[in-house]
């Protein structure tokens, strides 16, 4: 069954002064689809952010959210859209409910219906038992996740989530994640970071803006294929010459961290571990360890940048 298109960007762009913060940024969101948006500090995803959930005009370009026009109908399209902010907007003297209960009135849900969003809300995020806990006395993920219940108590159409996992520990990521894997089942969602491993474990497609420009728009798949280390670190009993390792053709440059330890640089692909196991052997190098380094962020924006065709392209 085809997906229906929840959110339309079309040449986006936005000048603070003189200098333009983003240009030409194209996307579309399909229902029940999560979407990382990836940006350095500076890059414009912030800017991004900020138009896609109206709280700035862009300079140039169109938002459609479900065919509504964001800036010629904000009031209209914002109904559609939850959001919640990197600093979750809390009030901590207030108990779960009652701020559950604020947030929906905010929202303009019918009276009638208050109670029913509020315990739908409560029981997705898994906070029904804190209903009347104050907030303040609830624990970093907990918080977390009374954010995220604000933001879908209106049942949008669209969930733009800004760093959600920021600041938790590795079982309140693992739960954030999963949640908002099950908001996704009937809404489409934007998961905004800065770190890779969260978006990789969390979405199903990339968006990576840089210098204003977006640098890749495909699936989390293509990303992988996409991007490859292009280094790894070897730990030998018997460790060769530098210029021993450099007879394996892919590999171009070799230097020693310690006396045992290696960090090669080849072009090409990973097989090169392969080569230089199958060599070890022959050589009795005796290979310890091999792994390939986790490629950083910074140098995934420079490879993207350095491989796209111009510096308006999309990759997709």
């Amino acid at each position: 069954m085809e997906t229906t298109t929840i959110v339309r960007v079309e040449d986006l762009s936005h000048q603070y002064s003189k200098d333009w913060a983003i240009q030409n940024i194209n996307f579309e969101i399909k229902e029940n689809r999560i979407l990382g948006l990836l940006g350095s500090n500076g890059a414009g995803k912030s800017t991004t952010m900020n138009i896609l959930c109206g709280v700035l005009n862009q300079t140039k370009g169109n938002i459609y959210i479900d065919g509504i026009n964001l800036k010629e109908n904000p009031v209209e399209a914002k109904k559609l859209i939850g959001f919640l902010p990197q600093t979750p907007p809390l009030h901590l003297d207030l108990t779960v409910d009652e701020y559950l209960i604020h947030c929906a009135q905010l929202r303009l849900v019918p009276k009638e219906n208050l109670r029913n969003a509020v315990e739908k809300a409560k029981e997705k995020c898994g906070i029904s038992h804190f209903s009347h806990r104050l907030i303040k006395n609830l624990s970093g993920g907990y918080r977390q996740r009374v954010g995220i219940a604000q933001a879908i108590i209106h049942e949008p159409k669209l969930v733009v989530l800004d760093e959600p996992t920021n600041g938790l520990d590795p079982n309140q990521i693992l739960e954030v994640r999963n949640l908002i894997k099950k908001i996704a089942q009937d809404k489409a969602v934007i998961f905004s970071s800065h770190i890779l491993s969260e978006v990789q474990a969390t979405c199903q497609d990339i968006k990576m803006i840089e210098n204003g420009h977006m640098v890749f728009s495909d699936t989390l798949d293509a990303f992988n294929n996409y991007i490859e280390a292009d280094k790894l670190t070897a730990s030998f009993e018997n460790p060769p010459a530098v210029d021993a390792l450099k007879e394996i053709p892919e590999i171009t440059d070799a230097v020693y961290l310690s006396p045992k330890k290696v960090q090669i640089t080849f072009s090409g692909t990973q097989e090169v571990a392969e080569k230089i196991v199958s060599l070890s052997v022959q050589k009795n190098w005796k290979l310890r360890e091999i792994q390939f380094e986790k490629v950083s962020l910074d140098e995934i924006f420079a490879q993207l940048s350095k491989k796209a065709p111009s510096k308006n392209a999309i990759l997709s």
